[in-house]
């Protein structure tokens, strides 16, 4: 939870499309002083997306609900949206005293109140020099419901749950009828996305087969939005998709410590004249003969997947025979942890540069995978020395499976370099895990 009132920290995080945008006809983009100023003047309606506030949250008194807890929990159980305080309800802009807001404080109240955890809330401070604003933006949440703990003026000592809603311009509570629908929601947003993940896995699997020449193991990873495009941002166009494919490129060979050069890297000229695909732009090296062959996909709604052949390296003829005669009397096909390891990271440093082009505000979920193109045989892998440099071999106590399990892991949309480092490792340990490694 973002709990910084530094704009250029909170802010990154807070969705670019939200109600006051909507009014104002602005494009997708961050919340502005002056933009909440012009809501409030046109007298812009409360709604619910959007709450205005005249006082800062205060703290539970006489045994009633935290206040703050519940809203934001109705805000993520509808469908996301702003709370702004130091508008009073006649829409007149007064302002809150910053020294009196308590940002952790009321983190703290989300935390222990609000369950199943919300975290993607963004609060930060607005203002013109003269008065300030605080915001707390609400993400619609992909793990509604979230239910309230607290306890009501008639049952002081009664501890319960409770699942708040907006509706329209106020906060209610949800029914039985209600709270069963939502619980069914969730569980049908989270097998949709499983799904979608799943249908692009199965797509590059059968690419792959397609092109495959040999017996080899190839890296398959696909990340993904867990919410939709914001409203309003148009797809990428070959010009920004061949520069975003430029920047993550230099990104991503900073994200790993390298000692090979990366899938992204590999592609040489091919990176950079991407084309049409269905939605999307490929960039892909699969149909030359030119090295590693390897392929990167920026979809319309914000889907990158990347795959790269992890069994091929540079070589004489004579390597290139002893090597393709070892797998076929030992049907082991062999798998390079250093191509693993850049190959993660590329495909993490392309997610956080179509995030920041397309400006997206939800997190990425990434399923990644290693897929034996002559079908299921043991996969043997290759590592290098303690300093990662040098001739890659087996260790002697590596396993050979033959089959790895998807793994995966999520990515905010404010992830800096350290946590994207730490997403990109995350994905390399838990596929090389499963060589016993």
């Amino acid at each position: 939870m973002e709990i910084s009132d530094t704009s250029a920290t909170a802010q990154a995080r807070a969705r670019t499309w939200t109600k006051v945008h909507q009014h104002l006809g602005s494009a997708p983009g961050p919340l502005t002083y002056e933009m909440v100023h012009q809501a409030a003047a046109d007298y812009l309606e409360e709604s619910d997306d959007l709450d205005w506030k005249r006082d800062l949250p205060e703290p539970p008194r006489n045994g009633h609900w935290n206040e703050f807890a519940k809203d934001v929990s109705a805000m993520a159980n509808t469908r996301g949206g702003l709370l702004i305080y130091g508008v009073a309800n006649d829409h007149k802009v007064v302002g809150v005293d910053w020294d009196k807001a308590d940002l952790r404080q009321y983190a703290q109240w989300v935390r222990n109140h609000v369950h199943p955890y919300l975290p993607d809330l963004a609060m930060f401070r607005l203002s013109d020099g003269a008065k300030t604003l605080l915001v707390v933006d609400v993400p619609a949440s992909e793990m509604a419901p979230h239910l309230v703990h607290g306890r009501s003026d008639k049952d002081k000592e009664q501890q319960a749950f409770t699942v708040p809603y907006r509706d329209r311009d106020h906060t209610a509570w949800m029914a039985e009828h209600q709270i069963e629908r939502a619980y069914r929601d969730r569980f049908t947003r989270t097998g949709s996305a499983e799904d979608a993940l799943r249908q692009h896995t199965d797509f590059l699997t059968r690419t792959i087969t397609a092109h495959a020449t040999g017996p080899s193991a190839w890296l398959i990873a696909v990340a993904r939005p867990t919410r939709p495009l914001p409203q309003g941002v148009p797809p990428l166009d070959r010009d920004e998709a061949r520069s975003l494919l430029s920047l993550a490129e230099k990104r991503g060979r900073t994200l790993t410590p390298r000692h090979i050069v990366g899938p992204m890297t590999g592609m040489g000229t091919a990176l950079s004249n991407p084309r049409p695909g269905l939605r999307r732009w490929v960039s892909s090296t699969l149909e030359l003969d030119l090295g590693r062959s390897s392929m990167i996909e920026l979809h319309h709604d914000g889907t990158v997947t990347i795959v790269s052949n992890v069994s091929w390296r540079p070589r004489s003829e004579e390597d290139r025979l002893n090597a393709d005669r070892d797998i076929e009397t030992d049907s082991a096909v062999p798998v390079s942890q250093r191509v693993i390891e850049a190959g993660c990271g590329d495909l993490i440093a392309a997610v956080q540069e179509v995030q920041r082009k397309l400006r997206l505000d939800s997190t990425q979920q990434i399923i990644a995978t290693i897929y034996a193109s002559n079908g299921p045989g043991p996969l043997e892998p290759r590592t290098a020395g303690s300093f990662g440099d040098g001739r890659e071999s087996t260790p002697p106590y590596a396993r050979t499976p033959h089959h790895i399990q998807p793994v995966h892991t999520l990515l905010s949309p404010i992830a800096g370099d350290e946590e994207a480092g730490h997403a990109a490792q995350e994905l390399t340990n838990d596929l090389m895990s499963q060589f016993g490694l």
